[in-house]
């Protein structure tokens, strides 16, 4: 034990000092290296092998409360959610996390549950702990921030704040034309809920994709969801009221998103009819359990992981190399085809919908 207590002691006075005077080099050099700065592109790749080789040698550690001090950073940054756990926002958190964890950056996240005084108040609380910028997820940033700021599915146009959005227009296109090419021609549709920032321009994307395609929207097949729920539950809810009216004969369902689409499945089921036999679903998000629900859905899929590394990237270019703000940022979505939808039947079983 004593000796362990020794070899603790000799790894913890590893300093920066100690590598340098290990491989014969300044304190400068070896800190341009390790911290992959301009000055280092001049070096031999030979120096920063060996460099490199000695850290692993002597287990060197950057201390990270020094190097904060010295410099006066914190070098994190605050992530901002509505909700903590949700797929669609634990996706694009993972992917946040594994971009500033590479350039050893930390971050803090808060969620606001769709409380506009707790946001404020979150905000501010990260601001005292020193951020150095923001990421938010599918909140809209109402006021010009005090630090550089991206919004992953931000749709307000706010000074300072670059909106990181889907392109909802080739979206709805790329669904609607898989569902017409299938037969489909009376297509049930989900409408966000309000508390969602992604809700009214994905509706407006729908709207103005089904009249250049010719589909007329039957106010009765909208579903309009309300809530704050981020489960399955949500689009169950609304799909068993839904189908308990009786509604006009549809083939299709475009769900909000994925997970409103596995509730919705659940309700059909219920009702007496089968995915995709009776009623195809199209879904919206790929989030990673949409291919391993019964049946798989068929998505679009937002490139999530993708996203929040540029949401990430952008960031710390502001921050590192003093890059101007864009406005927005948009990103191409894709379309993933699974078993959650077929050709449409000529008749439907609607009438006999075994209802609770």
């Amino acid at each position: 034990m004593k000796a362990r207590k020794r070899n603790d002691t000799k790894q913890s006075a590893v300093t920066l000092k100690t590598v340098a005077e290990h491989v014969g080099l300044t304190p400068g050099t070896v800190s341009a290296v390790l911290n992959d700065s301009p000055a280092s592109r001049s070096f031999p790749q030979h120096t920063k092998n060996r460099i490199l080789a000695a850290v692993r040698e002597l287990n060197y550690r950057p201390n990270f409360f020094a190097r904060s001090l010295r410099v006066k950073r914190t070098y994190t940054i605050g992530v901002i959610t509505e909700e903590i756990g949700d797929p669609y926002g634990g996706m694009v958190i993972s992917g946040i996390e594994q971009y500033l964890r590479q350039r050893d950056f930390f971050f803090l996240t808060v969620a606001h549950r769709h409380d506009p005084k707790l946001l404020r108040t979150y905000a501010h609380l990260l601001l005292e702990r020193g951020v150095e910028g923001f990421i938010t997820v599918d909140t809209s940033v109402s006021e010009p921030p005090a630090l550089p700021t991206i919004a992953v599915a931000g749709h307000r146009q706010v000074k300072g704040v670059t909106n990181l959005v889907l392109d909802h227009r080739s979206a709805a296109e790329m669904a609607l034309k898989h569902l017409l090419e299938l037969g489909h021609r009376e297509i049930a549709i989900m409408k966000g809920p309000t508390s969602s920032s992604d809700s009214e321009d994905r509706w407006k994307a729908i709207v103005r994709v089904s009249d250049e395609l010719g589909i007329s929207i039957n106010p009765e097949l909208v579903i309009r969801l309300k809530g704050d729920a981020v489960t399955p539950d949500l689009g169950y809810v609304f799909a068993k009221r839904f189908l308990a009216r009786n509604p006009a004969p549809f083939t299709a369902l475009f769900a909000y998103n994925d997970t409103s689409a596995i509730g919705a499945i659940r309700a059909i089921h219920e009702a007496g009819l089968q995915v995709p036999d009776d009623i195809s679903v199209v879904g919206f998000d790929d989030i990673e359990s949409a291919a391993y629900n019964n049946p798989a859905i068929t998505t679009v899929r937002q490139p999530l992981q993708k996203m929040s590394e540029i949401a990430a990237r952008t960031l710390l270019n502001q921050i590192e190399n003093g890059e101007l703000y864009v406005p927005l940022i948009a990103i191409e979505p894709e379309f993933v085809v699974r078993s959650s939808t077929s050709p449409a039947r000529k008749s439907r079983k609607q009438a006999k919908l075994k209802l609770a």
